[in-house]
């Protein structure tokens, strides 16, 4: 019996000693918290946010009295889609997406006002209004053609509205832009009939220079002939006068008697023949 009491005590003694170890793990890791790099930890003394932040790293705290609240401060990114209307009330689905973070100054009193909801709470809505105000100053066809122009002013305007709680837009890209069905197509038919415009003026164009051209070379052609025309009568004229300066009157009762066959006229008027036969024999 006495050896029976005294294993007893001896277990009983062994579940003790266990059960002090555990307890004194369990307290002196509740006196430790590491914050993973790139985070800060927002420190709660019986739940109010202490001013300070903890920086990456393994800190000591008070077991039962602090609880440290993880933020993170690396660059983060959120995909917004939303609804809104251009300039020429079209209807416009956009999806949007925004890198951000928070900065680590700001961290204990971004959790102390807004909490660790400050997506839902402030981000989002902030794209939603600020993509809607954006996107009212354009035509659907001006938001398709200006997509970095928007882009610029979407990044700044967030930025006014989120820096003062500590919220930094790194980069914003706007992924599509959707538009009804009825719009589509009729951009899709007014393009179709912009090129058909374009081809019928190109044809025109074409047609016009070939005409152009074929009428310059009617042109050259009869300005070619001209100067033919111009140079066979100069030369006609010039042989003329050459052949009128060579006549002479010895030349003419010559050619005269050269195509005289030897018969006087059988008719005569009377008057004295043109040629005197003897002076050309003499």
């Amino acid at each position: 019996m006495f050896r029976k009491q005294d294993g007893s005590f001896a277990i009983g003694r062994l579940i003790g000693l266990v059960a002090v170890v555990v307890l004194i793990a369990v307290i002196g890791s509740s006196c430790f918290t590491i914050v993973p790099a790139g985070h800060t930890g927002v420190v709660l003394a019986f739940g109010k946010v202490s001013e300070g932040v903890l920086q990456e790293g393994l800190h000591f705290k008070v077991p039962f009295m602090h609880q440290v609240m993880i933020v993170d401060n690396r660059i983060v990114k959120l995909d917004v889609s939303t609804e809104a209307f251009s300039k020429d009330l079209q209807t416009i689905n956009t999806n949007v997406a925004v890198n951000y973070h928070i900065s680590k100054d700001e961290s204990s009193r971004l959790y102390k006002n807004i909490g660790l909801g400050y997506e839902d709470v402030l981000i989002t809505p902030a794209v939603n209004e600020v993509l809607k105000a954006v996107t009212a100053k354009y035509t659907a066809v001006e938001l398709v053609s200006s997509r970095s122009e928007v882009s610029v002013l979407l990044d700044e305007g967030l930025n006014e509205k989120l820096n003062s709680y500590g919220i930094f837009i790194n980069e914003l890209n706007i992924i599509n832009w959707d538009f009804s069905p009825e719009y589509i197509n009729a951009i899709e038919a007014k393009q179709v009939a912009e090129q058909n415009l374009i081809k019928t003026r190109t044809e025109q164009e074409q047609a016009l220079v070939i005409a152009n051209t074929e009428a310059e070379k009617r042109i050259i052609a009869a300005q070619a002939e001209a100067n033919e025309i111009k140079l066979l009568a100069e030369a006609n004229a010039e042989s003329n006068r050459i052949l009128t300066e060579s006549l002479s009157d010895l030349l003419i009762k010559y050619q005269t008697i050269q195509s005289w066959n030897g018969e006087l006229p059988k008719v005569s008027s009377g008057a004295s023949p043109l040629v005197d036969v003897s002076e050309l024999l003499e």
